[in-house]
């Protein structure tokens, strides 16, 4: 296990990857209101840093004030977020690691404030939302970009565009909610235009070897498997990003309908690999036994979040212990406190059904 694990992975951008397990985005809701780091956000990613994960990644920060999903959540919008974007960066560094910002947007799922429509590709009465302007669409654009510039100021390695999970990326690629009649709209070209936008905007923007990755998820929100796995085709084929965050939230799920109907996800995944776009996932990875499979369909690198979350030692465990297993949920609010968790990252996590006595 130890050699697959160990194996350092290598990009053409940007730092290589001391093993082969990297810490997944993880909401938590413990920033300050304003969206700056807070102490809690300083002492998690020192847990976690410490713990040895080769890539450390912030939970979703977002690029604009009207993106925010969450109570408390991480901002990259305003000059006022780096000084604590930079203090992140540091400790990641100081522990080895690979460090990297998830930029989003929530879009129509964004907080509403009881007064102004929320935003995205598309009016969607259900979620109380007007569609964005053309000029809405550009500005939304540079603000993800900008957003980049940012991270790379603060002394991140990279970011990753958060295009996963119903949020505005995945919003614009979804048939359903994007509805638009304009260069933004209609095909998958078109609607994929913003992400590669965004993407060649970075590019242009910072250093050369600032890292870039994509999250995609391929349920809900009208997406198919067919189309993101095609957007993902057309990322690979690029070569403009470093990775492919790929989240089947189960790592041994099959494709439900369409021509990949009956095959493993991670079969398909693998489809993408042997270039220099590197391709992960993530998805109850809750043993060790799991967490060496994924490495038996070709992939280059795994994601862990609930794991890290129920132990802080998960890393060093499954590599120590082949028939590791992470701990049943629910578990005790002292646990977590136990694993370096705060009581507002606790909070948000009672939320979750079953986890939290």
């Amino acid at each position: 296990m130890n050699d697959i694990l160990f194996t350092p992975l290598r990009f053409d951008r940007g730092p290589a990857l001391k093993n082969r397990i990297l810490l997944a985005p993880l909401t938590n809701e413990q920033s300050n209101e304003d969206g700056t780091a807070s102490q809690d956000d300083f002492d998690w990613i020192e847990t976690c840093a410490r713990a040895g994960y080769s890539m450390v990644m912030t939970c979703a920060a977002h690029v604009l004030e009207n993106g925010k999903a969450f109570n408390n959540q991480l901002g990259i919008f305003d000059d006022k977020h780096e000084p604590g974007l930079r203090k992140i960066a540091d400790i990641i560094r100081k522990h080895g690691g690979v460090s990297s910002v998830q930029l989003h947007h929530a879009g129509m799922r964004a907080q509403f404030n009881g007064e102004t429509p929320n935003i995205g590709p598309s009016a969607i009465a259900e979620y109380n939302t007007r569609a964005l302007a053309l000029c809405e669409v550009e500005e939304l654009r540079d603000a993800f970009i900008e957003a980049a510039a940012r991270a790379e100021r603060a002394g991140f390695d990279g970011v990753e565009l958060h295009g996963a999970f119903g949020w505005i990326l995945t919003q614009f690629l979804s048939p359903t909610l994007n509805r638009r009649t304009d260069r933004y709209g209609g095909p998958l070209e078109n609607r994929v235009r913003l992400i590669f936008e965004i993407i060649d905007g970075i590019r242009k923007r910072c250093r050369p070897d600032f890292q870039i990755g994509v999250r995609f998820s391929f349920e809900r929100y009208g997406q198919t498997f067919e189309d993101v796995y095609r957007v993902c085709e057309m990322l690979v084929e690029e070569q403009k990003i470093d990775f492919l965050d790929l989240v089947p939230w189960d790592v041994k799920k099959a494709v439900d309908v369409g021509p990949f109907a009956g095959r493993k996800m991670l079969e398909v995944f693998s489809q993408l690999c042997g270039t220099s776009v590197k391709v992960g996932t993530s998805g109850k990875v809750m043993d060790a036994q799991t967490l060496l499979s994924v490495f038996d369909y070709g992939l280059d690198f795994i994601m862990i979040g609930r794991s890290a979350i129920l132990n802080k030692d998960f890393l060093s465990q499954v590599l120590s212990t082949p028939d590791y297993l992470s701990p049943k949920t629910p578990v005790t609010k002292h646990h977590l406190r136990q694993q370096g968790l705060s009581d507002a990252f606790i909070k948000y996590l009672a939320n979750w059904n079953g986890f939290v006595e």
